[in-house]
């Protein structure tokens, strides 16, 4: 019996958003375009069984368990939708999208709905771009 290749990258996501709630599925797919639309060094695999998307340019040598190639994971929790930023203290949010101090370096910035994402479009790319500018090269 021939083995069936495993969805990488953006065939993975499209499989996990399609396996979601259709309104959810939705919110998550605009989120995903949102976040790949920034900045074309963006890609996006699944990690930590989530959405995640990372930078894919040359980068110093670093330990992986730094995180430092990862921008951010998306994470499904109680009716929210949560972007984690796994490094995201080195990021100056002056828009006040991110949430949290964790002595793991990472914050959050969290969604609701629709509504809620095509308010926060602006800040999220903000910050997305502010974390692509302090990538160590």
């Amino acid at each position: 019996m021939p083995r069936t290749k495993k969805p990488t990258g953006p065939e993975a996501i499209t499989q996990h958003i399609n396996q979601l709630e259709p309104e959810l599925a939705g919110t998550i797919q605009h989120l995903r375009q949102i976040i790949l639309d920034t900045d074309p060094v963006i890609g996006e695999e699944i990690k930590w069984n989530s959405p995640s998307f990372y930078y894919t340019g040359d980068m110093k040598p670093f330990d992986p368990k730094e995180y430092k190639r990862d921008i951010v994971v998306m994470n499904l929790h109680r009716g929210n939708i949560l972007l984690v930023f796994p490094t995201g203290v080195v990021i100056s949010d002056r828009a006040g999208l991110l949430e949290g101090d964790y002595p793991d370096g990472r914050r959050m910035a969290r969604f609701n709905d629709m509504e809620d994402v095509e308010k926060k479009t602006p800040a999220l790319q903000q910050v997305i771009r502010e974390w692509i500018s302090k990538v160590d090269k």
